[in-house]
């Protein structure tokens, strides 16, 4: 790689006039750019960095990398630096300073799906990234990209010599793998995800060579940068590995694949791929480490700064990828922490117990407000430090089932005169303050973040939010609705008592919430049965359209999400990992009104104006318009009853952790912590 070897000659003739083989490099980082200046904020290319700092920048890498990389099963015996790393690497300034290499990035999840995306944000990539303004997208995988003049063709460049993590060249080809032999394979999955489809047609991926890949949307999809810059999904898979089971790649994929101990040759792509863009489905290692170590592999080969090496019922403990693709301003190949352990804790008192201890070196998901004053009570204690940040999307939300199996109810929770009742039954004041500590603001639920929108109004977020308990009881009384036997919960039109099951999970609500809220409800005649479980859990019931109502904090609803993605405006409200409601109404859309319930008039229209909505640029006029409308509609219909919103919560770092900043927003809508980059993050060693 020319940036990074000189010819023996050069050497040899540096070295005898007193020189040396590479000019001296300066070391910016944020706090001191050493009069430096990137064109993209906290970054260089390489090239940029070499030419405006009038140096070669040598190449290091971890020392210990050699025995980090045995740990992946697979990998083989690995080079040096200069030959692992791009020829084309990002070079990062560190916040504060050049770290140095070590320690390990202790961390906690619910479960093995459940709150991970906490840690795999610190560890993750994609084509692009939005800055820690949360307002610039800047490169990471991708070194540039193009649009054509009406948002349909966007032309992405990779890095030269980018590998995988097992070494493998990384290239255009395995974008085009991705989508074309995994996304639209039916042998995957039998119908390509909605989210990857553009007004119900699939794009077209293109490698047009080793760099450079393009993608031909059906229409116009200004949005789908914003999806790269803050979405979990990668649109990238190794070709080289799963290509074996795909038929168009080898002939015998069906046969290999048996020999292997799969049923077929799509059971081995979703043994490792899990037939999901999430990432952390359970590993190979924890649903069957035999049929992985018969294929000489434990997890797929992955861009991002951290491999999975071991997982059980308790947690994964991952290592360096010792060919990621980032150095900092002294050449050191980042991550400097070059090992993450996750633990899984359901409970939230244990959750707190660790971190109070010292034994959690980072956590953002999950820590609420309620627990604040005990963290910070016992920061001495722990070595740690615990912050506050601006919030997107916290505001939690109660979205009674429209499509439910039971009739009765079904009929009684489309009535908007019982969402309006239950609205009104709720004390925002008070949960604002035992809750949230006085933090935030009563507010509506909408179906977009209104700190980055402006189309949200304030008739939307006061729409009955006014607490009126006798209001309540008025609305309920016109709907029919008695408490005839005066055992104070009213009667459903059967006859039976009104009593609504509020099963939740404390990972997507405060659990003094619920009981707030049960206690709201049940005082204006609507009983109310809580039952706690974990995010797995709630997350299958309610998608299988079992749950009474759904109870989660909104996310997915800032401008940069909504600007590609309408999983929120749209039939059931939600996605697989945030359940909304209308899960028949949703059926009768995908199966041409053969399957489900035919929605009400108004929600049909949502479809119409979300499709029209995420062709426009976002912010402009037009773009409002239609805004603003899927907005009526959600606020009218009391889709999701909104709590309190404009709310700060918690993050902890310990107190070792260095080039942490704070951040701006804690908010899944920009992936946690990806905007922040925590692999310049570094652990202080005594």
């Amino acid at each position: 790689m020319k940036h990074f070897t000189k010819t023996l000659a050069v050497c040899t003739a540096l070295v005898a006039m007193g020189g040396s083989a590479y000019a001296a490099c300066p070391t910016p980082t944020v706090a001191d750019m050493k009069g430096l200046s990137s064109d993209y904020p906290q970054q260089f290319e390489l090239a940029e960095f070499e030419k405006k700092a009038s140096c070669d920048l040598e190449v290091k890498g971890n020392p210990n990398m050699a025995a980090l990389n045995k740990r992946i099963e697979g990998n083989s015996d690995i080079a040096s630096a200069d030959k692992r790393i791009p020829a084309e690497p990002l070079v990062v300034a560190p916040y504060d300073k050049v770290g140095t290499y070590g320690g390990v990035l202790a961390g906690l999840s619910k479960a093995t799906e459940s709150g991970t995306s906490d840690l795999l944000s610190v560890r993750h990539v994609n084509f692009v990234r939005y800055a820690d303004d949360l307002q610039t997208v800047v490169p990471n995988i991708a070194k540039a990209w193009k649009w054509n003049d009406d948002f349909t063709q966007l032309t992405i460049t990779l890095r030269k010599g980018h590998k995988w993590s097992d070494g493998e060249p990384f290239t255009a080809e395995d974008v085009a793998f991705w989508h074309n032999d995994i996304i639209q394979n039916p042998a995957v999955y039998e119908k390509a995800p909605d989210r990857w489809l553009f007004a119900g047609k699939p794009a077209k991926v293109e490698a047009m060579d080793d760099v450079t890949v393009k993608f031909t949307f059906p229409v116009p999809t200004p949005g789908i940068l914003n999806r790269f810059a803050v979405d979990y999904g990668q649109p990238f898979q190794p070709k080289h590995f799963l290509g074996k089971f795909v038929e168009k790649y080898n002939a015998n994929a069906e046969g290999d694949a048996k020999a292997l101990g799969f049923e077929s040759a799509a059971a081995a792509i979703d043994f490792y791929y899990g037939g999901s863009d999430w990432k952390d489905v359970p590993s190979p290692l924890l649903k069957n480490p035999e049929q992985a170590s018969k294929v000489g592999r434990a997890v797929v080969p992955t861009l991002e700064s951290h491999i999975v090496v071991e997982e059980s019922a308790e947690g994964r403990k991952l290592v360096a990828n010792p060919y990621f693709h980032m150095v900092d301003t002294a050449g050191q190949q980042l991550p400097y922490i070059p090992e993450i352990n996750e633990t899984y804790i359901s409970d939230k008192e244990v959750q707190n117990l660790k971190i109070m201890n010292g034994e959690v070196v980072w956590k953002q998901q999950a820590v609420f407000l309620e627990d604040f004053p005990l963290l910070k009570e016992n920061e001495g204690k722990g070595n740690y430090t615990i912050s506050f940040a601006p919030t997107f999307g916290e505001n939690v939300f109660y979205s009674f089932n429209r499509t439910h199996k039971d009739e009765t109810l079904r009929n009684i929770f489309n009535d908007v005169r019982f969402n309006r009742a239950m609205s009104k039954a709720i004390n925002r004041d008070e949960i604002n303050e035992i809750v949230y500590l006085g933090q935030g603001k009563p507010m509506q639920g909408v179906p977009a973040e209104v700190k980055t929108v402006s189309f949200v109004t304030d008739e939307h977020l006061s729409k009955d939010i006014d607490y009126n308990p006798d209001e309540a009881k008025a609305l309920l009384a016109e709907m029919g609705l008695k408490d005839s036997d005066g055992d104070g919960t009213l009667e459903r039109p059967d006859g039976k008592a009104l009593v609504v099951r509020l099963v939740y999970s404390s990972q997507g609500s405060p659990v003094k919430m619920q009981e707030l809220v049960r206690d709201y409800w049940s005082a204006v005649g609507v009983r109310v049965d809580l039952k706690e479980v974990t995010s797995d859990e709630y997350r299958a019931a309610g998608n299988n359209n079992d749950l009474d109502l759904t109870v989660w904090k909104y996310d997915n609803i800032a401008g940069p999400t909504i600007s590609q993605d309408v999983t929120a405006f749209v039939p059931p409200f939600g996605d697989y990992f945030n359940p909304g409601t209308g899960f028949d109404w949703a059926a009768w859309k995908k199966t041409g009104g053969k399957e489900g319930i035919e929605p009400p008039a108004d929600i049909k229209k949502l479809w119409d104006l979300s499709e029209k909505f995420i062709q426009l640029e976002i912010g402009s006029d037009e773009s409002n318009n239609l805004g603003k409308m899927i907005t009526d509609i959600h606020v009218q219909n009391m889709l999701k009853i909104g709590t309190v919103g404009d709310i700060v919560a918690p993050f902890m770092y310990r107190n070792d952790l260095n080039n942490v900043k704070p951040i701006k927003a804690k908010s899944y809508d920009f992936y946690w912590t990806y905007p922040y980059r925590p692999h310049q993050w570094f652990l202080e060693t005594k």
